[in-house]
């Protein structure tokens, strides 16, 4: 049992991140749907930046946050300037690469919580 529910933590751990981040790219594939996408922007930002900057506080690494602002500038610039872009096409990758450096980000935040000295004395919810 013990593994069983370690194994779902592994997957929850994993994948939560990656399907919220880009769950903003999908509401670009609804027509119409601005106003989705730029409501799940703030949304996975305001998520993604909470989890972040805790993490940032431990560590004090600036990589995490010209990652996270990166990806951030990326998302919103989609959402809020896609369509001044020739073609949907860039709004959408320009929503993926902002996702994939909000996951880089959280990746790298992961990574230093782990090695940093103060995670033996605070208690680890993961």
């Amino acid at each position: 049992m013990g593994i069983a529910a370690s194994l779902l933590c592994v997957v929850h751990c994993l994948f939560t991140p990656i399907l919220l981040s880009f769950s903003a790219v999908a509401a670009h594939l609804l027509p119409g749907e601005e106003r989705t996408h730029r409501t799940l922007a703030v949304v996975v930002a305001a998520l993604g930046c909470i989890a972040l900057l805790s993490g940032f506080r431990r560590h004090r690494r600036s990589v995490v946050l010209a990652c996270t602002s990166a990806g951030l500038a990326c998302i919103f610039g989609a959402a809020w300037f896609g369509d001044l872009l020739p073609a949907h096409a860039y709004e959408v990758e320009l929503t993926c690469v902002g996702s994939a450096l909000m996951i880089a980000a959280h990746r790298l935040n992961h990574t230093f919580c782990r090695n940093c000295t103060c995670v033996s004395a605070a208690p680890h919810d993961s």
